[in-house]
């Protein structure tokens, strides 16, 4: 039932609705799974540059464009896609995502050099780039405001998963295979997801209505309502609005709105997003090089760094529990920095396997307590117009930190400061960053979306 004269707004009837996992829950379980996918992609960096190094004789300076190259494509497929996402919708987008970062990836298991490796990586990173904020923007407005910090927070649950199945899987193909591009190959599966997409994800009612497609948005509305067995209400509608035209300029001015809307609450997302990612992608990106020239075997080094990840998924479920109670604030205050902290004290006990193991694990743990609430958050942040570009860009500067960064932590930092000034670096940044967000940033628990 719908009208266009009363309230509630159909937007607030789609955030108070009941969770329903044979209707919410699926579009939970569709995100997370690309979510998941996203996950295996961005690791594949740190296995792939031990393997390339000695297929291609790289040295250290040389092979960190693996990440570089696939870091930098995330950074512009990030406010690209949000932008898009903004202007298409978050189907679409998130379809489009999917198909390019996986035909790339696979399409790099063919590379006849190293530059050309680098290019594939790069778009594979696009579509990469593209696919984070666009899911979190998709899962987000279909979830109830209730659940929604919990199910934005769980969402990130679904990286560990596909962090650590890349480290066991490539783990598993490089020891009984001794091919480095099998561990692409398997990257084609994304694409098979599409298929479920279409069929099973309406677009978002939050994005129809923001546009003014105001028919559309009724009748996913009503669907919802229906599925859910919610009590059917009248709920009003905006009047249509003019859809913008996706161009450069309009990218550069969602940038400027992203801006205006906010400045001390768009500073506080970019820097929480650069810092505490900055860290994490050092990490995922360096470890297994690391280890190996510790002393571990190549199996055992990527298989450590897969734990690393795996262990990450208690993480996340502890910022499940903890999210909606302690406020998002506090647990990035603590996390953030403490993940840094952990790390630091892995570049002192590494010649030491099983310390150097525990404390991995303790920053795997940690980090993914950090990150899945630092996604929540930023994503609660901004209005819905916003939702996906402030997201978007605030992971563009993100990616671009991640992208360099190792690249720099590498070629200079790494050879020139030793791995424990480099990584207390890394750390003071992430402190800076909280202690703006501190002082800076609102607190969004259980804010109903604008």
């Amino acid at each position: 039932m719908n009208t266009y004269t009363t309230v509630p707004s159909g937007e607030q009837v789609v955030q108070e609705l009941p969770w329903r996992w044979k209707v919410q829950g699926r579009i939970f379980m569709i995100g997370g799974l690309g979510f998941m996918f996203d996950a295996w992609d961005v690791t594949l960096n740190g296995i792939l540059i031990p393997l390339l190094s000695t297929h291609w004789q790289l040295a250290a300076g040389e092979v960190a464009w693996v990440g570089t190259s696939n870091l930098i494509g995330m950074a512009i497929g990030a406010f690209v896609w949000g932008t898009i996402a903004d202007t298409i919708g978050r189907k679409k987008a998130f379809t489009a995502t999917l198909l390019i970062f996986s035909l790339f990836t696979v399409l790099g298991a063919f590379s006849p050099d190293f530059i050309w490796f680098c290019v594939f990586r790069f778009m594979a990173g696009f579509g990469l780039g593209g696919c984070i904020p666009v899911d979190y923007a998709l899962v987000g407005e279909f979830t109830p405001r209730k659940q929604r910090g919990r199910v934005l927070t769980a969402m990130d649950g679904w990286w560990p998963v596909g962090a650590a199945l890349c480290g066991f899987v490539s783990a598993g193909l490089v020891a009984a295979f001794a091919d480095w591009r099998l561990t692409m190959l398997v990257m084609v599966l994304p694409a098979l997801l599409v298929f479920w997409v279409r069929r099973s994800v309406p677009e978002s009612p939050l994005f129809l209505i923001r546009k003014g497609r105001r028919e559309e948005a009724a009748k996913v509305i009503d669907d919802l309502v229906l599925a859910t067995g919610a009590e059917p209400r009248a709920y009003s509608l905006p009047d249509p609005q003019a859809a913008p035209r996706l161009s450069a300029g309009s990218a550069w001015q969602q940038l400027r709105r992203v801006w205006l809307f906010n400045w001390k609450i768009t500073t506080a997302a970019w820097a929480l997003f650069f810092s505490i990612l900055l860290v994490y992608y050092l990490a995922l990106t360096w470890m297994p090089r690391i280890l190996i020239g510790a002393g571990f075997e190549e199996y055992k080094a990527f298989v450590t760094t897969a734990s690393m990840a795996a262990v990450g998924l208690l993480g996340v479920v502890v910022a499940a529990l903890l999210v909606e109670r302690v406020g998002r604030k506090w647990i990035l205050a603590i996390t953030g920095p403490l993940s840094a902290l952990t790390l630091v004290i892995v570049a002192f006990v590494v010649d030491i396997p099983t310390a150097a193991v525990f404390w991995l694990l303790v920053f795997g743990f940690v980090v993914q307590i950090a990150i899945p609430v630092l996604y929540a958050y930023v994503s609660e942040l901004y209005p819905t117009e916003l939702r996906g570009t402030g997201f978007g860009w605030a992971s563009t500067f993100s990616r671009l930190g991640a992208g360099f960064g190792p690249l720099v932590f590498a070629s200079y930092f790494w050879p020139e400061f030793g791995l424990a000034t480099s990584f207390a670096l890394a750390g003071g940044l992430v402190l800076l960053a909280v202690l703006w967000m501190a002082f800076l940033s609102p607190e969004t628990r259980q804010r109903r979306l604008e």
